[in-house]
């Protein structure tokens, strides 16, 4: 009884440890997808920063492309912490794993030799004919033939089990090696991560420092942006306007078309609507710049423009996709914008701004995921400003997208 509870405990305990094992295997398949998702958009950051360090203008999106790179970093450090973390939980597990295996060696070993040890005693035959026929009655004798004619099969059954088991020890050991060297690995990345996440502080500090030195002058080109973002605004809320009104008017125009007003898709817009927190990115990319107000990064008590939407920062030439299924309702030039892009989806849009090449046009019945264009570089940035609308009334796009 003891020995099947013995049994039964020892399995359990492998069971546990490969149980264990198997959802870190999948944990870490997660982290690792989430490491190589956070260096991407480090090197589309550090790209951007580096294309602008000679342009004095853009200290100010330099310093936020610097501190998203930071966080970004501080980010990556602790998903190695995790991993580590994951690793040490791991090789306690591994370690307890072996334990038990060796403990059943041992348990078998000693079995083993218990049994060669009476195959040796009994290894004349007149022996065993002695054996049985001292027996008290039949069903002794009968009972001592059974034993003595299985003794070689048990022995062989036995002998294959500890062949197996260590056979498995080998095996869990050689694992608990490498789980160590990927362990010091990770912790030799980390290292070097905490040595760029240092390099890139200071330099944010520096341009900290460069930055309050010339007040003046950034709030000129804040002024600037200020008057940018107007002007985009503006004119988003004008062909909103017409798209929903649908007059066919253009801009100063005065004059409407006497055609009757297009219905608004309203199972389309229910379908979008329905879509909320679900819909693909344009495009893959750290986003830069939030949705909402926002303050200078120095002078804190200084408001920045409230921005209707987000900016993505992107590799060189990136195709840009549409969100949902819709119509291009227009295709507009704006300063510091180039060009922009308005699907509609019933009463919801979306704004695809700082195109570069654009591959659609006005009329066009647009699918999602469907390319709209490339993205443009402009004053060595190379970010997409992305907008979603209700109506007359700008969106978080980052509500509306799905979670990466």
């Amino acid at each position: 009884m003891m020995k099947c509870l013995k049994g039964i405990f020892i399995a359990l305990i492998l069971s546990m440890t490969v149980g264990v094992a198997t959802g870190y295997s999948q944990d870490t398949k997660t982290q690792e997808a989430k490491k190589a998702r956070l260096q991407k958009e480090i090197a589309i950051l550090d790209s951007q920063i580096k294309a602008i360090a000679s342009k004095s203008a853009s200290a100010i999106n330099k310093l936020s492309l610097i501190r998203k790179k930071v966080d970004a970093r501080k980010e990556l450090v602790a998903e190695s912490d995790r991993q580590i973390a994951g690793f040490s939980s791991s090789i306690a597990a591994k370690e307890e794993e072996i334990k038990v295996l060796q403990a059943r060696l041992d348990t078998l070993s000693d079995y083993y030799e218990r049994l060669v040890r009476g195959a040796y005693k009994n290894r004349n035959a007149k022996v065993w004919y002695m054996y049985i026929l001292a027996s008290d009655d039949l069903g002794q004798a009968f009972r001592r033939y059974g034993y003595l004619r299985d003794l070689s099969k048990q022995m062989n059954i036995q002998a294959q089990r500890i062949i197996e088991t260590r056979d498995t020890l080998e095996k869990q050991t050689a694992a608990l090696a490498e789980m160590k060297k990927e362990a010091e690995s990770l912790r030799k990345e980390r290292l070097s991560e905490v040595g760029k996440l240092q390099a890139e502080q200071n330099d944010s500090q520096k341009l900290v420092n460069q930055l309050k030195k010339d007040k003046k002058k950034y709030q000129q080109d804040l002024a600037k942006k200020q008057r940018e973002v107007e002007a985009l605004n503006r004119e988003i809320q004008r062909i909103i306007q017409q798209a929903l009104e649908d007059k066919g008017g253009k801009k100063g125009s005065g004059k409407t078309s006497s055609k009757p007003a297009k219905p608004i898709d309203y199972t389309l817009a229910k379908q979008f609507e329905s879509n909320k927190g679900k819909l693909p990115w344009p495009a893959d990319g750290p986003v830069v710049e939030h949705f909402g107000q926002r303050y200078h990064p120095v002078y804190t008590n200084l408001k920045l423009p409230f921005n209707n939407g987000i900016s993505i920062a992107l590799a060189q030439g990136t195709a840009v996709k549409a969100v949902f299924d819709g119509e291009v309702k227009q295709i507009v030039v704006m300063p510091g914008y180039n060009k922009c892009i308005l699907v509609q989806h019933g009463n919801y849009f979306s704004f695809y701004c700082k195109m570069g090449s654009v591959s659609v046009k006005a009329g066009d019945k647009v699918k999602t995921g469907q390319s709209l264009g490339t993205v443009d570089t402009i004053g060595g940035e190379t970010q997409l400003h992305l907008q979603i609308w209700s109506g007359k009334n700008p969106q978080n796009p980052e509500t509306w997208l799905r979670p990466r």
